[in-house]
This record gives structure tokens, C-alpha cells and sequence, in this order.
């Protein structure tokens, strides 16, 4: 199932140029891990580092920047993705305006997080 892609005017919310920002509908199906180390696929993070120990704040960041921003796929946030976390986090997450533009007018909540 694609990710839902809000938009303005019928214009997408862009993670990067051609690529719209991909949203769950809801936060609580964000049941990504909360401890351990998360290791990416290779789809979502191009280098050979790509294991991340949740128990470290920068690489806890550093992990949902880059799933918020590379992913295509709604599966993908719901599997690395903590919403209880996100909210935690999110205004310290370094994101690109569309994808976090894309994820508070989906949940607004976000915005006072």
C-alpha cells in the first residue's frame, strides 16, 4: 500500500525533487522499534554504515531523518518508525520543509510536538 501524499492546491509535499513525502494516516500504526540497533536497507541509506543504535539520541535522529526523507513505502515507517517517538523528537529532526510540511498538515499535533 503507497503512502498517502498530502497536498496543497493539488500540489504534493515534496521530500526531494520528483519525490513526494510519504505520511501514514495515522501515528499509532508507527510500531517501528523503540531500543535496540536498526539496520537500513539499503533503499533508504546508500552507505555501507547503516546500522544505528537506537540508544544513542544523534543516531536515533539521524535514522528518522533519513527513513522520513528516502522512503516510498508506508510499510517502511511503519516498521522503523515509533509514533510515540516521532512526536517525542520531532522538533529536532533536520528534515526537508515539504516532508515536514507533508507530516503536520497530516497530523497537526506534530506542529505543537
Amino acid at each position: 500500500m503507497q503512502g498517502t501524499s498530502p497536498s496543497l492546491a493539488g500540489v504534493a509535499f515534496l521530500a526531494r525533487p520528483g519525490r513526494p513525502a510519504v505520511v501514514t494516516p495515522t501515528l499509532a500504526e508507527l510500531t517501528g522499534p523503540t531500543h535496540g540497533i536498526v539496520e537500513l536497507p539499503v533503499r533508504l541509506m546508500w552507505n555501507a554504515e547503516r546500522t544505528f543504535d537506537l540508544a544513542d539520541p544523534d543516531q536515533l535522529l539521524w535514522l528518522y531523518e533519513n527513513v522520513l526523507r528516502e522512503t516510498t513505502r508506508t510499510e517502511d515507517l511503519r516498521q522503523l518508525i515509533d509514533g510515540c517517538t516521532l512526536r517525542q523528537v520531532w522538533p529536532l529532526l533536520n528534515l526537508p520543509r515539504g516532508v515536514r510540511r507533508a507530516w503536520e498538515e497530516r497530523h497537526p499535533a506534530l506542529r505543537d510536538a
